[in-house]
């Protein structure tokens, strides 16, 4: 395993691999590795000959200075578990400077309207430094494959967009939600939360799976209060929004059509922690991995 930190040391090994006509899979990551992000590098493993893996906090994406600094930073046991998967995944770890030079600075991006539904519309200029931060790190690491969770899913219809509109020759793949036992959906911020907190948290996995058992015969309406009472009546949580949405356009749904696809999407605050899952609103098998 090589560990990598100057986007000229990553761009010297990526040309190496290109020169050998070598395909190459990439997963970017905010580094506090769990299950979830080993998913997605063991799928990049089987399908690509090189793998390249990001630890990178981005400062541009975060429109909280809190959040940022309680953002968890544990590169050594990220590196120990990497090393634990495969010797077949190079480890890109910039500074900021690295990447931003002087001054961190976002570009303003365009998705056409998917950047300002939900989460943008609840953090301001958060979606401008995620397409700043992975536009970078694609032209750095030139794959020919990126994967991304679908915890985060109007990111990946967002960096979808991005990779369409900068004619991007990259495949972005999504890969599906990795749970813990209790459902929680696996996120770096879960370690911020005490071991009850855990406990209650997957009440939000438990509610999602209930309305969409209800939305099956029910309005949008009744099951946006049925979360919204279901809330209510937990009073360790406080419910940031939750929204039944179409999956293609991320707009909000007022009524059901016949023949489109939907997902409710949910973001709630426990001990300070903000967690975000979502689902899909559609009887299909679930591509949902259990731990």
């Amino acid at each position: 395993m090589i560990v990598t930190h100057t986007s000229k040391e990553i761009s010297d090994i990526v040309s190496s691999f290109i020169g050998q006509e070598k395909s190459i899979g990439f997963v970017p990551t905010m580094g506090a590795l769990h299950l979830g992000h080993l998913s997605l590098l063991e799928r990049a493993l089987n399908e690509n000959d090189e793998v390249v893996l990001s630890i990178f906090v981005n400062p541009t994406q975060f429109n909280n200075a809190e959040d940022l600094e309680k953002y968890p930073r544990t590169f050594e046991r990220d590196i120990d578990i990497v090393k634990q998967l495969s010797d077949r995944i190079v480890v890109f770890a910039p500074s900021v400077e690295d990447i931003y030079g002087h001054e961190p600075i976002a570009t303003v991006f365009d998705y056409e309207g998917l950047e300002t539904e939900m989460e943008g519309a609840n953090r301001p200029g958060h979606f401008d430094g995620v397409g700043t931060i992975v536009k970078k790190l694609f032209e750095i690491v030139r794959p020919m494959r990126a994967y991304f969770g679908e915890k985060d899913f109007q990111q990946l219809q967002i960096i979808k967009k991005m990779v369409e509109k900068e004619n991007f020759a990259i495949a972005i793949i999504g890969c599906p939600i990795y749970r813990e036992l209790s459902g929680l959906a696996m996120s770096s911020r879960n370690e911020r939360l005490t071991v009850e907190g855990k406990q209650k948290a997957a009440f939000i996995y438990n509610i999602l799976q209930k309305t969409r058992d209800l939305f099956q015969n029910a309005s949008i309406d009744e099951c946006v209060d049925f979360v919204k009472k279901s809330f209510e009546d937990h009073s360790d949580f406080e419910l940031e929004y939750f929204v039944i949405a179409d999956e293609n356009n991320l707009k909000t749904a007022v009524d059901k059509k016949e023949n489109e696809k939907y997902r409710g999407f949910l973001v709630a605050h426990l001990e300070g922690v903000r967690l975000i899952d979502n689902v899909p609103m559609y009887e299909e098998v679930l591509m949902e991995s259990l731990n």
